[in-house]
């Protein structure tokens, strides 16, 4: 169970121990993990990007090496020389691969698969069945030890959580940017470790990865020891240190794996006031004067939150969100898992193309006040949505417009916030490559499908608005009426008469105009 000489982990084609897999990396031969659940992506990339970097930099050495040779003696340098700490099982006393070695005397818990070592906490096992992978293989455990080790939050008394985020009940976020498979689709997994890493290295040269921290200082959190009360001081490891937060064991039994884990008095690295911000490269952090990393929340990676993440509206962007010079076409990858007390609230991905023109726009602030124009945009139709139908469960009196009437527009509401997040970025792409009359032709354009979106979500939520049957054909007039009305006013945002082009001929399609 040696991750040094053993090919337990599979990809595509192959299987490879750790250093050939870095190795393959380096050749462009990777292109998926067949066995990787799709919430331990995250986790997997970082861990090998940061493995990566650390070994080259420890080495001085500024491109990655294509033969497994190399790879090994680079890993085996970290842990100076200790190859026990990359086997999956060791003696207690000795740090094992993500398994810090136990000082003695401590009471261990008996786990029998990976997924339930695994990080994921859903709201009554619903979302993704916990303690079923009964003949998992052991890549699977190392996914799950990269998951909980490098991603979890805090789980109750002795059950810590890592520094890399702002607070127990939290996230680590995942905001990168990542080239495209070969005829496009999602990111390249080969293309995407290699631009990472060497973006860290060239980060390191030029003294912009120290946020806290000590660049050649610790790095592997589980080759240190851990006496029980003892914390590490975040500024004495290195910046790309990779954490292993929870006491854990994996033991052989007979021709299978199980693990044990047991609990600890205090958090592994004293990271608390840092709020999560530890320089970690994917991590945006706040610019309000109390600096903090991201917490998704019970939200998602909707298109407002995306623009003010990317576009610094309140947000400074990761180091490896910013699409630099060697970049061409790609996408913008956020991850993370939404996150409650004791509880996730799932696995939140949102993938974005970016046009390789557009990722040179992203240090213009006109992408970012185009972005903010959409986005007031949107708001205008929604609000007339909102207020149409709420007029007609009003039954079409204004008067007596209350706030469950508004609240019955929240379905219709949010069909429309669907359909216009998944227009937003092409929008915003189409608007931001135009100039003079015709970016004024492509901002005619959204709102055009923004104006078929809402009238849609409007006519679909009609028939279920309750309304009195002798009131119904006065509510609904007065309420398609309130609805056009606030959009060819653009809903009191001044601009006069900016939308009466939507009920012309030239602002509808063939079959409205018909």
């Amino acid at each position: 169970m040696d991750l040094l000489d053993v090919c337990l982990v599979s990809t595509q084609s192959d299987r490879y121990s750790l250093p050939g897999l870095l190795a393959a990396l380096s050749r462009n031969q990777v292109e998926a993990f067949p066995r990787l659940r799709p919430h331990q992506r995250p986790a997997w990339h970082m861990f090998l990007v940061q493995l990566g970097a650390l070994a080259l930099a420890r080495a001085s050495a500024d491109t990655p090496p294509d033969d497994e040779g190399t790879w090994r003696d680079l890993l085996l340098r970290l842990t100076d020389g200790d190859a026990t700490a990359w086997a999956l099982t060791a003696p207690d006393d000795r740090a094992a691969f993500l398994q810090p070695a136990a000082p003695p005397g401590l009471k261990w818990t008996r786990v029998e698969t990976p997924d339930a070592l695994d990080m994921l906490i859903t709201s009554k096992n619903h979302d993704l069945k916990q303690a079923v992978a009964r003949h998992a293989a052991p890549e699977d455990w190392v996914f799950a030890l990269v998951s909980l080790q490098t991603m979890e939050g805090y789980g109750g008394a002795g059950n810590q959580g890592i520094a890399r985020m702002n607070g127990g009940s939290s996230s680590r976020p995942m905001l990168g940017f990542a080239p495209t498979q070969p005829g496009g689709g999602g990111p390249d997994v080969s293309a995407w470790w290699r631009r990472d890493v060497l973006r860290l290295l060239a980060l390191r040269k030029a003294g912009k990865d120290t946020v806290h921290g000590t660049p050649g200082g610790p790095a592997l959190i589980w080759t240190l020891p851990w006496p029980e009360g003892r914390k590490l001081a975040l500024h004495d490891l290195d910046p790309w240190f990779i954490e292993s937060c929870r006491r854990i064991r994996l033991i052989q039994d007979g021709d299978r794996l199980a693990a044990l884990r047991t609990t600890s008095k205090d958090a592994r690295i004293d990271a608390k006031e840092a709020k999560g911000v530890t320089g970690d490269p994917w991590a945006p952090v706040s610019m309000d004067g109390n600096p903090r990393s991201l917490t998704l929340g019970d939200g998602d990676f909707t298109y407002a939150r995306l623009c003010e993440l990317l576009f610094e509206g309140g947000w400074k962007r990761p180091p490896l969100a910013d699409p630099g010079q060697g970049d061409a076409a790609g996408v913008i990858v956020a991850e993370a898992f939404a996150r409650g007390n004791s509880k996730t609230e799932g696995f939140k991905s949102r993938i974005v193309p970016v046009p390789g023109w557009a990722r040179r726009r992203f240090g213009q602030p006109d992408l970012g006040a185009l972005a903010k124009d959409q986005i007031a945009e949107i708001e205008i139709f929604d609000k007339a949505l909102r207020n149409g139908l709420a007029l007609v469960a009003a039954g079409g009196d204004r008067d007596k417009l209350n706030k469950d009437h508004y609240a019955r527009a929240r379905d219709a509401r949010d069909r429309f916030d669907r359909a216009a997040d998944a227009l937003f970025f092409e929008a915003l792409w189409d608007r931001s490559a135009a100039q003079g009359d015709e970016r004024e032709a492509a901002r005619r354009r959204f709102l055009t499908q923004l104006f078929h979106a809402a009238r849609d979500a409007f006519d679909l939520a009609l028939p279920g608005m309750p309304c009195a049957a002798i009131l119904r054909p006065r509510a609904e007039a007065r309420g398609r009426q309130a609805f056009e009305s606030a959009v060819r006013r653009g809903h009191g945002h001044g601009g006069g008469t900016r939308f009466d082009f939507l009920f012309t001929t030239e602002g509808r399609h063939d079959d409205d105009a018909a």
